[in-house]
C-alpha cells in the first residue's frame, strides 16, 4: 500500500484527521449499506422483519440477486461502520488527549474520573458528539421517517464503547469478542438441541394419538410444545397484518403520508417497547471495541504486511463465506427447521467483514487497485450525506406513496439494480463536491453543532499574483 493510503491529514475545518484508506473503507461500507436498506425501503419492512423473503418477488434472476446479497453483504457494511466507528474513538479522543491541559485536576473526583477513562473534557467532548448524532438520528426516524436508522444507535452504543478505550488491544478486542459471542453459545445451543427436543415431542405426540397414556412430566412437555406452536402461529398471522396494512399505507394506489408516517413510526415504536434497541446497542458497542483494538494493530488502516492481508483474508472468507452459503441455502428451505445461522451469524458476519477489509487493502497495494478504489474516499469523507441522501432518494422521490410511487413494485434484482444506480450517483456527487468543498452539508451541520460555531464550509480560493483570487 502507498504511503498516501495510510497518511494521516487534516483536512476538515474542526481539524480532524483523515486516513485514506479508512475513508475508502467508509465509503465502500455507507454505500454497501444501501443494497441491505433499500428493500426495507421499497417494500415493506415488517415483511422483512417477518423472514419472508419472497415478498417483493421470487424470480430466478431475483433468486440470484437475494443469494449474493446474502452470502457477501448482509451485515458487512454495518459491521463496517461499526469497526470506524471504534477506529475513529481512538483517533478523536487521541487528538483531544494532546489538546487537554497537562495541569492535573483539582477534584478527588476529577483524579479519578481520569485514572479510569482518562481527561474528564475528553469523556465529556466524546460524549456531546455522539449525543448530538443521536438527536440527528432521531431527526432521520421521525422526520424523514426512516425506521431502520443507525445513527441513533451508533451514538448510544459509542457511549458505552468510550469507557473501555484506555484498555490495550487484547483486552478491547476479548472483551468485543466476548460480547458478540453470546450469540454462539445461546443460537448454538439451540441448534444443537432443538431437533432433538422436536423428535421427542413428535414421538410422544405418535404415542398420544395410539391411546398411550403419557406421564404428567411427558404430558406437561406436549402441551408447552402446542402452545409454542400456537404462540408462532399467532405471531405469524399477526404479522401477515401488519405487512398488508403498511403495503395499503405505503402503495401509490391507496396510501398516503399520514399512513406512511404511522407506519414508520409504528415499525420503530414496535423495536424500542421490544426492548430489542439494547441488542441493537451491544452489537454496535461490541463492534466497536474490535474495531479499536485493530485500528491499535494497524490492521484496518493498512498498516501491515501483504502476506498478512492475504492469510487475513483467506482465512476469513473461508469462515464468514463458508458458513453464510450454507445458512442461505437454509433460509431458502422456508420452513422452521434450525439453522446454522442460529449460532454463527455474528461469527460469520464479523469473519466476512474481516475478509472484505483485508481484501481492499491487497487491492490498495497495487496500482491498478488504487486506482479503482480511489473514488470512494470522497464517499468515506461524505459518508453521513450521503446515508441520509440514500433515505431522502429512495423514501421521498422513488418509493413514497407520491413521487415515483414505486413501492411494491420491484423484486430483488431490480432493488439491487436501482441501489447500483443511486449509489452511482451519490459517488459522482461525492467527488464532485469534495474537490469544491471542504466539508459535506450534513457533517457540517453536526460538526458545527458540536464545536459550537459555524465552521467554514468553502474551499477557500488561491492567490494568483496581485492577490487577486481565482475559482478553487
Amino acid at each position: 500500500m502507498t504511503d498516501a493510503m495510510t497518511m494521516t491529514t487534516a483536512t476538515e475545518p474542526d481539524g480532524a484527521p483523515r486516513v485514506a484508506s479508512l475513508d475508502i473503507l467508509r465509503g465502500l461500507a455507507i454505500l454497501g449499506i444501501l443494497f441491505m436498506n433499500i428493500n426495507d425501503m421499497g417494500a415493506s419492512i415488517w415483511a422483512f422483519w417477518a423472514q419472508d423473503i419472497r415478498h417483493v418477488g421470487w424470480s430466478q434472476a431475483d433468486q440470484v440477486a437475494w443469494f449474493l446479497r446474502e452470502v457477501f453483504a448482509d451485515g458487512t457494511a454495518r459491521c463496517m461502520l461499526e469497526m470506524l466507528f471504534g477506529v475513529g474513538m481512538v483517533i478523536l479522543t487521541d487528538r483531544a488527549a494532546g489538546a487537554v491541559a497537562a495541569a492535573p485536576p483539582a477534584s478527588r473526583t476529577g483524579r479519578i474520573v481520569r485514572k479510569l477513562f482518562g481527561p474528564w473534557p475528553i469523556l465529556r467532548s466524546y460524549a456531546w458528539r455522539n449525543i448530538v448524532l443521536f438527536l440527528f438520528g432521531l431527526v432521520h426516524v421521525f422526520v424523514l421517517l426512516w425506521p431502520g436508522d443507525i445513527l441513533h444507535t451508533y451514538g448510544l452504543a459509542a457511549l458505552v464503547a468510550v469507557l473501555f478505550l484506555r484498555l490495550g488491544p487484547k483486552t478491547l478486542l476479548g472483551i468485543g469478542l466476548s460480547m458478540a459471542m453470546l450469540q454462539l453459545v445461546g443460537g448454538g445451543i439451540g441448534y444443537l438441541t432443538v431437533p432433538g427436543q422436536r423428535a421427542e415431542i413428535a414421538r410422544l405426540e405418535a404415542e398420544q394419538a395410539r391411546g398411550t397414556v403419557l406421564t404428567k412430566a411427558q404430558a406437561e412437555q406436549v402441551k408447552a410444545a402446542v402452545e409454542r406452536r400456537t404462540e408462532r402461529a399467532k405471531a405469524k398471522a399477526e404479522e401477515g397484518v401488519r405487512v398488508a396494512a403498511e403495503d395499503k399505507a405505503r402503495s401509490a394506489a391507496t396510501g398516503s403520508f399520514a399512513g406512511w408516517a404511522d407506519a414508520a413510526w409504528g415499525f420503530f415504536t414496535h423495536i424500542q417497547t421490544q426492548g430489542l434497541e439494547i441488542l441493537f446497542i451491544w452489537e454496535a458497542a461490541a463492534t466497536m471495541l474490535i474495531g479499536a483494538a485493530l485500528f491499535k494493530w494497524g490492521v484496518i488502516q493498512g498498516a501491515r504486511s501483504r502476506a498478512f492481508y492475504v492469510r487475513m483474508t483467506l482465512i476469513a472468507y473461508a469462515i464468514g463465506l463458508g458458513s453464510r452459503t450454507i445458512g442461505a441455502f437454509d433460509r431458502m428451505r422456508f420452513d422452521d427447521a434450525p439453522s446454522i445461522m442460529w449460532g454463527l451469524s455474528e461469527v460469520s458476519r464479523l469473519a466476512t467483514t474481516l475478509g472484505h477489509i483485508g481484501l481492499v487493502h491487497l487491492l490498495l497495494a497495487t496500482a491498478f487497485g488504487t486506482k479503482l478504489l480511489r473514488p470512494f474516499e470522497a464517499a468515506g469523507r461524505t459518508a453521513l450525506t450521503i446515508y441520509i441522501g440514500q433515505t431522502i432518494i429512495c423514501l421521498w422521490i422513488l418509493y413514497p406513496p407520491f413521487a415515483l410511487g414505486l413501492y411494491g413494485t420491484q423484486g430483488w434484482m431490480a432493488l439491487m439494480l436501482t441501489a447500483v444506480a443511486v449509489n452511482a450517483v451519490l459517488l459522482i456527487a461525492a467527488n464532485w463536491y469534495v474537490g469544491q468543498y471542504r466539508i459535506a452539508p450534513v457533517e457540517w451541520a453536526w460538526r458545527s453543532i458540536v464545536a459550537r460555531r459555524v465552521l467554514p464550509i468553502r474551499k477557500r480560493s488561491p492567490l494568483v499574483a496581485g492577490g487577486v483570487p481565482v475559482a478553487a
